[in-house]
């Protein structure tokens, strides 16, 4: 594991950091969501390992269960929601020129980060 994130919402792993990709596992808890944003060096795909998912992609909100993938455009506006009592893991495959944290512009927040 290179580094294990925590947060409001739950907890990531980045499994692999390489300097044309970054590969992580996702967990969201049960009732919450990721902060509802956009990148600009990147772009995303997300697979679902466990639990259903609802991904609101440029204001379309979408549903996923076990073993479906979502392509998040470089750009767009997207969020990961569980609404659900279960927990939601999905695995985040980045590419583009650039994986930072900084590259995250927050659109909406429910937990007032910046």
């Amino acid at each position: 594991m290179l580094e294990i994130g925590e947060r409001p919402w739950g907890k990531y792993y980045v499994l692999a950091d390489e300097p044309n990709y970054k590969l992580k596992r996702i967990e969201v808890n049960p009732g919450q969501k990721l902060s509802y944003q956009y990148h600009h060096k990147r772009q995303e795909q997300w697979t679902i390992i466990e639990g259903d998912a609802t991904v609101v992609l440029d204001d379309k909100e979408i549903s996923l269960k076990y073993g479906e993938s979502i392509f998040i455009p470089l750009g767009a506006r997207h969020r990961m929601m569980n609404l659900s009592d279960k927990p939601v893991v999905f695995i985040e495959v980045q590419t583009g020129t650039y994986f930072g944290e900084d590259d995250i512009v927050r659109i909406e927040d429910e937990y007032d980060r910046n």
